[in-house]
């Protein structure tokens, strides 16, 4: 009988963060890889647009990478796959709603040569030697899907972002029976999302929105708008079918939320009665209390409608008092400081800010402590893989599965790039694959590292000293210079002395080497770097970054 081989599990993104989610399933020669996501940058990354997976594991896998497969069509779970198909052309599987998002983002970034297979709920696809089953799911965009894989050693399942919602807005609750069906079979390994893992109880349904969205329209003199995820289709379902109770128009703002409402109207996943939707020049037309304006934002993102519009930079629409600004969202964690910010603008120019989770214009698409235990209870895996959350989120989410039963040794917590090895007799973590972070900055692909963040960093905080000296040729005697520029460092107007005793202390290392007889450039630079390093630091306690520049004539 042949051997068996071992099932390896790599996360690559995902663990021990919130964003750029990606799995890799691999036994033998076959690699399936779950979701390709990314994640938005920090406050400190300055310049970096985006930040996705190190897919380097798979880009040297290549010839193993036999499929992706898509839980659901968020950003952070489909925003790096044109990065990934760029390297690995390999056949992308995700249901009706997700292929559609899909395509519109390969198209933004000009891939053409792209394979994707539409797949229904309930369908089982083979895949190299495994067979890999969507389940339905409720989450925050419609159409969600968890996946099941049936591996030679045993089934896996990765519940994708889920919530146990039982009044949908589409009407579509979550297949409940085939969680317990798989459970009753048997299964090896379950992969569970950890992002409410530290919320007790349950996470409200999605149409508990609805009854707050009504209460605001109602109370609503004049023009709303509301500011939400462009990918949240349910949300945007309930605020026009709010919009069309209360007999308003509805306009649409932001790229991402335009081409987003037009993908689910053509797919049918957005039901917009005829004569409701009017572009942006026409809002003029109506009077204030028949105005819904749906815009992106809510995240205080600078760029995004709500935001220009908050700062009086928005080419369709300025704030007027007796608006309502209904922000349908919670900030993710570090962009607090821009939503407060957004908030106090629009109220400074007279609107009426609704916002917070006490007001019930937002509710989680992910899974509060009880279902996380429902799901556990109705797997009852063998070993347990928390993903999807910040460390604390999986090492909550791992005591609740020892609490439901799975053995504590059964458990395993790791972070990206952990080989977690699985045979039918044992599981345990082994070695770890390159995974980190790469920056997207404009066009360029991983070229902006850690070293260049770094160097931005100093440069905003401490700003930058370029030292320019000439030298005669061959020699390290100044024929001119040496000049000092600042540049976010100290205002020169009032820091005259501080920089005349710089191109001292700088002339004097110059007069050294000459005496010295020192004349390689690194030498006589790392001198000047030093020296004026110490000085500057001495008298400002600032490490500014400095910059020596030698020109030779």
């Amino acid at each position: 009988m042949a051997k068996k081989e071992k099932l390896m599990v790599i996360p690559l993104g995902g663990l021990g963060e919130i964003g750029k989610n990606m799995t890799v399933i691999q036994y033998g020669n076959d690699i399936i890889v779950i979701d390709a996501g990314l994640a938005f940058p920090d406050d400190d990354m300055f310049g970096i647009d985006l930040v996705i997976p190190d897919m380097s594991y798979l880009i040297e896998n290549r010839d193993k990478v036999r499929a992706v497969v898509i839980t659901h069509g968020h950003e952070d779970h489909i925003g790096g796959l044109s990065y990934l198909l760029n390297e690995v052309n390999v056949p992308v599987y995700a249901t009706k709603l997700v292929c559609g998002l899909i395509e519109g983002k390969l198209k933004e970034n000009h891939i053409t040569n792209y394979t994707l297979n539409e797949v229904h709920h309930g369908d089982e696809v083979q895949i190299g030697c495994m067979k890999v089953g969507f389940i339905h799911t409720n989450h925050s965009i419609p159409d969600a899907s968890a996946l099941y894989f049936r591996t030679p050693i045993g089934t896996i399942v990765h519940t994708g972002d889920f919530k146990m919602d039982l009044t949908p807005v589409d009407g579509r609750q979550m297949d409940i029976h085939k969680f317990a069906e798989l459970g009753r079979r048997g299964v090896l390994l379950l992969m569970s999302d950890s992002t409410n893992a530290e919320r007790p109880g349950y996470t409200e349904s999605e149409t508990t929105v609805g009854h707050a969205f009504r209460k605001a329209f109602r109370a609503a003199k004049g023009r709303i708008i509301l500011a939400t995820f462009a990918s949240n289709i349910s949300r945007i379902q309930q605020a026009i079918n709010t919009a069309v109770q209360f007999k308003r128009k509805v306009t649409v703002l932001g790229r991402s939320m335009v081409n987003n409402v037009q993908i689910a109207i053509e797919l049918g996943y957005l039901d917009v009665p005829e004569g409701v939707l009017i572009e942006p020049d026409e809002l003029n037309r109506y009077p204030d209390d028949q105005i819904l304006i749906l815009t992106t934002g809510s995240q205080g993102e600078p760029m995004a409608g709500l935001s220009r519009m908050a700062s009086n930079n928005h080419r369709s629409v300025s704030i007027m008092p007796g608006d309502t600004v209904i922000i349908s969202a919670t900030p993710i964690p570090g962009n607090e400081t821009g939503v407060s910010r957004t908030i106090d603008n629009l109220m400074r120019l007279g609107a009426n800010v609704i916002a917070g989770r006490d007001k019930k214009i937002h509710v989680s698409g992910h899974a509060s402590q009880e279902e996380l235990k429902l799901m556990l209870e109705l797997i009852k895996p063998k070993y347990f893989i928390p993903v999807h959350g910040e460390y604390r989120m999986l090492k909550t989410h791992g005591d609740l599965a020892v609490m439901m039963g799975v053995a504590k040794d059964h458990v395993l917590i790791g972070d990206n790039g952990q080989i977690f090895e699985f045979s039918n007799r044992s599981g345990h973590k082994t070695g770890h694959v390159n995974a980190g972070r790469v920056f997207i900055d404009g066009l360029g692909v991983g070229d902006v590292g850690n070293i260049v963040i770094r160097d931005r960093q100093q440069l905003a905080m401490e700003g930058v000293v370029i030292v320019v000296m000439t030298l005669a040729k061959g020699t390290s005697h100044p024929l001119a210079g040496p000049d000092i520029v600042s540049r976010g460092f100290v205002y020169v107007r009032d820091s005259e002395e501080l920089l005349r005793e710089a191109h001292d202390r700088v002339a004097a290392v110059l007069e050294r080497c000459e005496a010295g007889n020192i004349r390689e450039w690194a030498v006589i630079k790392s001198q000047v770097r030093d020296t004026l390093s110490r000085y500057l630091y001495e008298k400002t306690r600032r490490r500014p970054m400095i910059l020596p520049i030698i020109m030779e004539v």
